[in-house]
């Protein structure tokens, strides 16, 4: 039996910096810097972010050598997002990785981010779906429903035509006045409101196709409305409001997995992405299971967002495919598969 490969892994999409160390499917460190900065701005500013990553890379990289107890001539390969994501985020997590690998001698393999969301259900110890299965990424800057037909074999068959999911919860969340982030704040005050309190107009799109913009909008002009009237609006009914828009989002989440469920007559469904620990998406997806027989693949809260340990499981499955990068590789902000 094979010895299985050893990656270190670096991710550097947005404004977390991660570094990852794993064995086969087994996680041996999983060190993430986060980045505080951005809260006094609402959001993730580009230039911040690229500057917190030059400064974290390498303090982040010798914690998780540490934890994992791993010298640099045991690792096989160095992993890395080259795409998709922020270019100047990308930039600083490609460099360094593609410099680091090539001063040790060890193959470097490109990672695409997205990909990688998905191929975190591989690692261990959670039991991974067998091929094909449906994946609902969802994400603050990505949503997409892709049929996965082998761990190199990805199929997207519906995707935001605007807004992600996640910006939509974030954006309104910002119409409330929570702080940023704002989605996991709503997620929270959801569970304590009435989703049918307000009702919001579904987009029609065809197909599988999605779309948040329009809800985003009314959202807004719901708001506006009520404040006009009563100033305390948002505060008195904020839990409702909370409930009633996360329904509105999951509402057209969900029907389209349903409907991808019918055309291809696949039922093991997994989610991924930073939206996937919405506790909400994750009870009407087990709810699926207990009462359509859907296999359901909920990862672990700490693969559902940004982390290098998902880079390092796509990039181990590519190693074995024989994929290696070069050095004149650049980052990739919108890279499709």
């Amino acid at each position: 039996m094979p010895t299985p490969s050893v990656i270190l892994a670096i991710e550097s999409s947005c404004d977390d910096t991660g570094v990852a160390i794993i064995r086969g499917r087994e996680v041996l460190s999983n060190a993430i810097a986060n980045q505080t900065v951005h809260e006094q701005y609402g959001g993730v500013v580009p230039e911040l972010a690229s500057r917190a990553h030059a400064q974290n890379i390498v303090p982040t990289l010798e914690s998780a050598l540490k934890t994992a107890k791993i010298s640099v001539e045991e690792i096989d390969a160095v992993a890395y997002t080259r795409g998709p994501g922020l270019m100047g985020s990308l930039h600083v997590g490609t460099a360094f990785a593609k410099s680091w690998a090539w001063a040790h001698g060890i193959p470097m393999v490109p990672v695409n981010h997205m990909q990688a969301h998905i191929l975190a259900h591989f690692l261990a110890p959670d039991p991974s779906p067998s091929f094909p299965f449906l994946c609902l990424t969802v994400s603050g800057g990505h949503t997409q429903l892709v049929q996965v037909d082998g761990p190199l074999d990805m199929t997207i068959l519906g995707e935001t035509k605007d807004d992600a999911a996640g910006e939509a919860f974030d954006k309104v969340a910002k119409l409330m006045g929570l702080p940023y982030p704002g989605g996991p704040i709503l997620d929270r005050m959801a569970a304590e409101g009435d989703g049918l309190e307000f009702a919001f107009t579904k987009p029609k799109v065809e197909g599988l196709d999605m779309s948040f913009s329009g809800l985003k909008t009314q959202i807004w002009q719901f708001l506006q409305q009520h404040v006009q009237r009563n100033p305390s609006f948002i505060e008195a009914r904020k839990h409702d409001i909370a409930a009633s828009v996360q329904r509105a989002i999951l509402n057209i989440l969900m029907d389209k997995v349903e409907t991808a469920v019918e055309q291809t007559g696949i039922a093991r469904v997994a989610i991924a992405g930073g939206v996937s620990a919405n506790r909400g998406l994750r009870a009407r997806l087990q709810a699926k299971e207990d009462r359509a027989g859907w296999q359901v693949y909920i990862p672990p809260l700490a693969y559902c967002t940004d982390n290098a340990a998902m880079i390092a499981m796509a990039g181990s499955l590519l190693f074995e495919a024989g994929g290696r990068g070069i050095l004149s590789d650049e980052p990739v902000p919108r890279w499709t598969f």
